[in-house]
């Protein structure tokens, strides 16, 4: 499928994490050891917003079909960033072609979403979903793929209002429309959307065995547990990490996503609530 990564703290120099930590998302385009793929070199994006962003700044995209781990403008784009929200996704392309339009993250106004998954038998399920999207919203629908289809489902049924809801409710037309079609797992996947100002996490499938999500423990309590690490001191007390597979062998220092939670993340920290538990 694919891998990706998002922050969220103190603006923070973008390439601290997309290309020094030891396992970064770079790193893991080309060898993801928990990834449904080890390699995801079908194109990439890295969204961010300023430092100096209102409530309705849109965010910043980058895009490219070259494999991530070969792409200088990326280097040179995360090194010049400071940023105190940021998504970088790299893909493995599941069917829809390799084209830029494809490439996460996706961008409404001042939200920002990627996805790591996939809606199986999308070629079968792709119109009855297409056509649910509001008419307004249809023109900004730019690529071919799955996610961002998914992307403006939610938008149509109330993601500015509330993100939890209407990302299950859209989830939850996948799953309908894939059972009319006699597909028995129509969602599998991780999601991650944002304002800008607050974030949203997601991981769930419609059999119970999603793909990998985790985000970083609080770094204070880092900070005690490993003292003598001076990586940490990069890092603000409010900095927060969601990711595909951990990016570092340090214990403790991602903790797993459980199966069917949405995660909110924010000032206050890190909230868990359950996710179209059954």
């Amino acid at each position: 499928m694919c891998r990706w990564l998002a922050y969220m703290g103190e603006p923070l120099r973008a390439s601290t994490i997309v290309l020094d930590a030891k396992h970064s998302i770079v790193a893991q385009s080309l060898d993801s050891p928990l990834g449904a793929e080890t390699v995801n070199g079908d194109g990439f994006g890295f969204g961010w917003y300023p430092s100096d962003a209102t409530p309705t700044t849109e965010p910043a995209v980058f895009h490219s079909i070259e494999p991530a781990w070969n792409n200088q403008n990326l280097r040179e784009i995360t090194r010049a960033v400071e940023s105190p929200l940021f998504f970088t996704h790299v893909r493995a392309a599941s069917g829809p072609p390799i084209q830029q339009t494809n490439c996460h993250p996706f961008r409404y106004e001042n939200w920002m979403f990627m996805h790591n998954g996939a809606i199986a038998s999308w070629p079968e399920l792709r119109r009855d979903l297409t056509v649910a999207i509001d008419p307004s919203l249809y023109p900004q629908v730019l690529g071919t793929t799955d996610s961002e289809v998914l992307f403006h489902l939610a938008l149509t049924l109330g993601l500015r209002d509330d993100p939890i809801k209407a990302i299950g409710q859209a989830i939850r037309t996948v799953e309908t429309v894939g059972h009319a079609h006699n597909v028995q797992f129509p969602w599998q996947g991780t999601v991650a959307v944002s304002d800008g100002a607050t974030m949203w996490a997601f991981r769930y499938s419609t059999s119970g065995r999603t793909r990998s999500l985790f985000h970083s423990t609080d770094v204070p309590t880092l900070r005690e547990m490993y003292p003598t690490v001076e990586r940490l001191a990069t890092f603000s007390d409010n900095a927060k990490v969601v990711v595909s597979e951990p990016l570092n062998d340090l214990p403790g220092v991602f903790v797993e996503v459980p199966e069917s939670t949405a995660v909110t993340l924010d000032g206050d920290g890190y909230r868990h609530q359950p996710f179209l538990a059954a």
